[in-house]
């Protein structure tokens, strides 16, 4: 395989994933190491992170960084191949920022994963938990916790709560969230705030207090997203675009 073949696969490659590509998947299209090397060398492509490349001439995809560490969970299989659970989903501080929501710094790529699995990079943190299919959704071309499932990892994480109660304040206010789903989910934490045991209403009125939200009676009656019919946090519709307000 000529140079310029090689690079026409890798192009095909990253085309549906934001223009990243592994060394893996570059090896299974039959380029081989020296090839790649030199493709390296020649600057047609970026390291970003071990074993992952971007592709040069494009716009940066967003997040470019957190993408390339989501690739290499699974450096062999595609992006399009990865079925969301199992293959790792954006949570926690990832979560928040793919989400746009408070102001918590991610400085290490979050994922939560069904079993335990290692990694050696020291920018990403494994969390091991079974997540249903109601508590993640695709946002942008990323599988990634619903922000009910994100405030309570964050809770039990014990994260800054002011920082988390912004994080819970914003995503009911952008109807990213409804109130029932959200009480549902911190209920485990209320007994931590000195608040009657499993009482998710009280931590959430707590939490939306902490957070200083004037439209509080708002916030706690916002509708609920999944109402309508073909909503995109449903799942029958996994994918949804969320913008930074």
């Amino acid at each position: 395989m000529t140079t310029v073949d090689s690079v026409a696969v890798l192009a095909r490659l990253a085309e549906d994933q934001w223009g990243l590509v592994t060394h893996s998947q570059a090896l299974q299209a039959a380029i081989s190491r020296t090839a790649l090397a030199r493709i390296v060398d020649a600057g047609v492509l970026e390291r970003l992170a071990h074993g992952v490349y971007r592709l040069r001439g494009g716009e940066p995809a967003r997040l470019v960084e957190l993408r390339a560490a989501w690739l290499g969970l699974d450096p062999r299989r595609p992006a399009w191949q990865r079925a969301g659970v199992g293959d790792g989903v954006v949570s926690h501080r990832s979560a928040a920022q793919l989400l746009a929501l408070g102001d918590l710094i991610a400085d290490i790529h979050e994922f939560t994963v069904t079993s335990r699995r290692q990694t050696r990079r020291p920018d990403i943190r494994i969390h091991v938990r079974r997540l249903t299919a109601e508590e993640w959704s695709v946002v942008d071309g990323l599988p990634v916790t619903r922000p009910s499932r994100l405030v309570a990892d964050l809770l039990a994480a014990h994260e800054d709560p002011s920082a988390v109660a912004t994080i819970a304040a914003e995503a009911l206010r952008r109807r990213l969230e409804d109130p029932q789903s959200m009480a549902s989910a911190v209920a485990p934490y209320a007994s931590w705030h000195g608040l009657p045991r499993a009482d998710g209403r009280a931590m959430l009125d707590h939490l939306i207090t902490a957070a200083g939200a004037e439209d509080r009676l708002d916030l706690l009656t916002a509708p609920d997203p999944t109402a309508t019919e073909g909503s995109p946090w449903t799942p029958k519709a996994r994918t949804r675009t969320i913008h930074s307000s």
